[in-house]
């Protein structure tokens, strides 16, 4: 609770960057005694109609006891907000606690009247749904339960940011005012609603820089080969359906035109009847502010900074970056970079080229993200024209290359094409991930409806790269890109897999499984695919071998029974250059391929080609890549084996050069194609009858009032066992050894056979230094045990020796749950042991974990056979031990100030688990967290 001291501290982390619905940012603060003038000039703005809606009555202008009551708050008991836009206030909200007659109260009175006034020219942006959220999020912080709000009957605007929010409410109408009442604990239709407005209003935000109706191209030189006369012939050559302006205030006055485009000194100076969406900012940075400035006052909704020395260059230049952050939010724009190579739309409607690529790429439906710029221009080398190993053009819907990504970053792309109707594969090169717990949401909800594939660069080096600001994560990459193949991420380890990937995505449906047939006219490369797909995890058939003297009509007829198979679920051709007269030409043989493709549209198929270039070639124009038909609207799952229709148009080919590459791609497709099928019946999160969560929160309230330091407390072994056993997870009970006779008396209270332990952290669980005896019969063979033990690793006092009862055989395991800064709360399971520990054999999961997720966890160390009767020996319970899985993760979601849970180890035996060692690490939840509200993140 707070003490009156800290009452009317400043909460600084209630400040927040926030997207609304058109796409523009606002700033949400706490309103301060600083802010008169600002309240004074912002009511002003009011119309007499709003006006009257929040006072019931017209009320024209603020009085002083107004303006100082609205601008003077506690933040506990009676807390203000802002939204501003240029550092001007365009909405407040503010709360007051109330008791249960409606007056004024403090604390335990947990509920709170609250009241909003959104500005006429800023209404319908979502502002208020907005305040409504980081309004709910500091009134719970402070103890507050419920809110109530009393609104006009004809104000249907508020009443619908209420009743749209997804809160429980209660609703009542008495005279002549509606008074609503609503729960602020979050709800599955609150946080839903949360996700999806996020969702739409990030979209849009990016949609504003891919689509805009005008671009500025501020730094445009006098002489071709500089960077702002790049980007502006580029937009020139790439046809650019809107209108250009070229900008530099160095230029002489009178000059009116510059690469046929209009040219102006200033944005400023632009035709005022013109809206220029978008500005690409080419200045050196120290001049990068005075232009932000003019973009903000112009009223320019995004900018592209290409212009490098931010967090790039060091200290100075990440202090250069914060400010640059701060100054685009200010004015309500986005943006892309620093350090930014440009961004890319090649629909017919937009053809933005505002990137430094020399060539508009060919019109596709890969979307792709580089956060580097030499990778961008890798990526669409590669996509654009036959090179790079694999041969074949495939086109792109949007590039966005985000450089140093202050702002708009992966995060923000993926909102967007989540719903782009003319995407279907995104294609992400990520040196690190901001906000990795926010990534995985995105991406799972992503790859629900089209392929997310995902290559990290920089992601050995220990460190986030030169002018990337990450939030620090304690687990290690291997653990992170395990979490992110969880939420149906593809990942790949090399840029030459992310574009082998993404172009059997584009161009193949989904496999029903991983059945392949290989035909060819070569039997060394068809054992060679045979080989590789059963390295691979595919359940390969023989492969048929045609003979080098195949023609295409063999081919054709080869591959059409292999389609035809029921027990195929995908076939790699090979081909190998012939030799002789009567051979089969390229076209002929591509044209051979397509027809049979034709014939079983449901299934993919991949050549695997040896120097027959023009082949791929031929086979990438067996069909087209246009966009789908305008007006689609909806995210377009891409299709598995069962929803592609029989009559469907025929699709590319693929080709590739190595067997290796080929099969790889379809290994991955595989798997992300069985993780479609299995979140198509997502598992449930268990209820469990016997879960005190109630006692659990008086005891941690307990624990940590008890011990202020922020880093958190380590629970006593005694608090551990009472705050498992009220999630049902029981302790075995241990007893302090700190000599024979006391071991001897705790053996006899506990009962024969029993176990020695040392618990001294440096011997704690390590057996095979001889720090545990077991299955000690009766006190002569524990007095001796005690002997050796103290005679060959020290005094009692040294060791910390317990006595713990034995537990019945069965196979040792460990089971941990940490909530890491950046990724969220992780479970993770392995067997106990140093040799697991060396292998790296652990599995993970997000929690909260799910019945399927738990089954699933189990079985995916590699050391599982243990558990299921390897080598003749009984299988153990496992059903037990999954719901252990599920009530740890039960505690550490229902009380984030639970931050590490350790039971090792947990026993399984052929009939239930013991857990015979446990601890847990208490700390104080964060204000903030991915449950929260809506918020950018910081300007760092």
């Amino acid at each position: 609770m707070e003490t009156p001291s800290d009452r009317h501290a400043y909460p600084s982390h209630w400040e927040a960057d926030v997207v609304l619905r058109d796409g523009g940012t606002a700033r949400i603060r706490p309103i301060t005694t600083d802010d008169a003038d600002r309240l004074t000039s912002f009511y002003e703005q009011v119309s007499d109609e709003s006006k009257y809606y929040r006072f019931f009555a017209p009320y024209p202008r603020l009085s002083a006891k107004d303006v100082h009551r609205f601008t003077h708050h506690d933040y506990v008991d009676r807390v203000g907000l802002a939204a501003t836009v240029g550092g001007e206030f365009i909405a407040t909200v503010r709360y007051d606690r109330i008791d249960a007659h409606g007056r004024p109260a403090s604390a335990p009175a947990d509920e709170a009247e609250v009241a909003f006034l959104v500005q006429d020219a800023h209404q319908g942006r979502g502002v208020a749904s907005a305040l409504l959220e980081h309004i709910a999020a500091v009134a719970r912080e402070r103890g507050i339960r419920r809110f109530a709000a009393e609104v006009l009957p004809a104000n249907t605007k508020m009443i619908k940011v209420f009743t749209d929010a997804g809160y429980t409410q209660k609703r009542s109408f008495e005279d002549g005012v509606v008074r609503l009442e609503f729960d602020l604990e979050p709800t599955e239709a609150s946080l839903a609603v949360q996700r999806a407005r996020e969702q739409r209003a990030e979209a849009r935000s990016v949609h504003r820089l891919l689509a805009p109706g005008s671009v500025a191209v501020i730094g445009v030189g006098r002489t071709p080969g500089g960077v702002g006369r790049s980007v502006l012939h580029n937009l020139k050559e790439a046809g650019f359906t809107g209108r250009l302006y070229a900008v530099n205030k160095a230029y002489p006055e009178g000059l009116t035109e510059a690469e046929g485009v209009p040219f102006h000194r200033s944005v400023r100076d632009i035709d005022p009847a013109v809206q220029v969406d978008l500005a690409v900012v080419a200045v050196p940075a120290p001049q990068v502010p005075e232009v932000v400035a003019e973009c903000g006052e112009r009223g320019v909704q995004g900018i592209v900074v290409v212009s490098a020395g931010y967090a790039e260059s060091g200290p100075e230049g990440r202090e250069r970056q914060r400010a640059l952050v701060r100054q685009a939010r200010t004015y309500g724009m986005r943006l892309v970079g620093p350090n930014a190579f440009g961004i890319v739309n090649t629909s017919p409607d937009v053809r933005l080229n505002a990137s430094l690529a020399p060539e508009m790429p060919r019109p596709g439906r890969i979307g792709l993200f580089t956060q580097s710029g030499a990778i961008g221009i890798a990526l669409l080398s590669r996509l654009h024209r036959r090179g790079g190993g694999v041969t074949g053009v495939t086109g792109v819907s949007t590039f966005v290359s985000a450089g140093n990504r202050a702002d708009v970053s992966g995060n923000d792309v993926l909102q967007y094409w989540y719903d782009d109707p003319d995407t279907d594969v995104a294609l992400m090169y990520l040196e690190s991930i901001g906000n990795p717990r926010k990534f995985t949401r995105l991406a799972r909800r992503t790859a629900t409806v089209k392929p997310l594939v995902v290559v990290q660069g920089a992601r050995h080096s220990g460190v986030a790269p030169t002018g990337h600001t990450v939030r620090a994560t304690r687990l290690p990459y291997a653990t992170v890109s395990a979490l992110l193949r969880q939420a149906g991420v593809i990942r790949v380890d090399t840029i030459t897999e992310l574009v082998d990937t993404g172009l059997l995505l584009a161009r193949q449906p989904l496999p029903a499984g991983p059945r392949v047939a290989i035909l060819g006219n070569s039997e060394s490369l068809g054992l060679l695919t045979y080989d590789v797909c059963l390295s691979e995890g595919l359940r390969p058939k023989t492969p048929r071998d045609l003979t080098t003297a195949a023609t295409a009509a063999d081919f054709r007829a080869a591959l059409e029974a292999a389609l035809a198979d029921d027990k195929t679920d995908s076939v790699v051709v090979t081909a190998m250059p012939a030799v002789g007269e009567d051979i089969t030409g390229d076209a002929e043989l591509a044209a051979a391929l397509s027809a049979a493709a034709a014939t079983a549209p449901a299934k993919p198929v991949l050549v695997v080609h040896v120097e027959l270039g023009g082949l791929a070639e031929t086979l990438s124009r067996a069909a087209s890549t246009g966009p789908n038909a305008p007006g689609t609207q909806a995210p377009r799952p891409a299709p598995t084996a069962a929803e592609t229709p029989a009559g469907a148009a025929p699709r590319l080919i693929p080709a590739y050069p190595a067997a290796e590459r080929a099969v790889h791609a379809l290994s991955e497709v595989v798997k992300y194609a069985q993780w479609r099928r299995d979140t198509a019946e997502p598992g449930k999160v268990p209820e469990y009858e016997d879960i005190d969560e109630a006692g659990a929160a008086a005891l941690i309230a307990e624990a940590l009032a008890a011990d202020d330091d922020p880093r958190g407390i380590e629970l006593t072994p005694e608090d551990t066992r009472a705050l498992l056993s009220h999630y049902g997870i029981t302790v075995r009970r241990t007893l302090p050894a700190p000599d024979a006779d006391q071991a001897a008396q705790a053996a006899a209270a506990l009962g024969y056979p029993v176990a020695l332990k040392t618990t001294a952290p440096h011997l704690r669980h390590r057996a095979d230094l001889g720090g545990v005896r077991l299955d000690l019969a009766d006190e002569r063979e524990l007095r001796r045990a005690y002997e050796e033990l103290t005679d060959r690793l020290g005094k009692p006092a040294e060791l910390r020796p317990v006595i713990q009862a034995m537990a019945p055989r069965g196979v040792d395991t460990v089971v941990r749950a940490v909530i890491d800064p950046a990724a969220g709360a992780v479970l993770s399971f392995g067997l106990a042991g140093a040799p697991s520990e060396l292998l790296g054999d652990t599995a993970h999961r997000l929690i909260p974990v799910t019945d399927k997720d738990a089954q699933a966890i189990v079985r995916s160390i590699k050391t599982s056979p243990i558990l299921f009767g390897w080598r003749g020996a009984a299988p153990v319970d496992t059903p037990a031990l999954e719901e252990v899985l599920q009530r740890v993760s039960r505690l550490v979601d229902d009380h984030p100030e639970v931050a590490a849970v350790a039971l090792e180890p947990v026993v399984v035996a052929q009939d239930g688990v013991t857990v015979l060692g446990a601890s847990v690490r208490l700390a104080p939840p964060p204000a903030r967290d991915d449950l929260g509200p809506r918020t950018l993140p910081a300007a760092f």
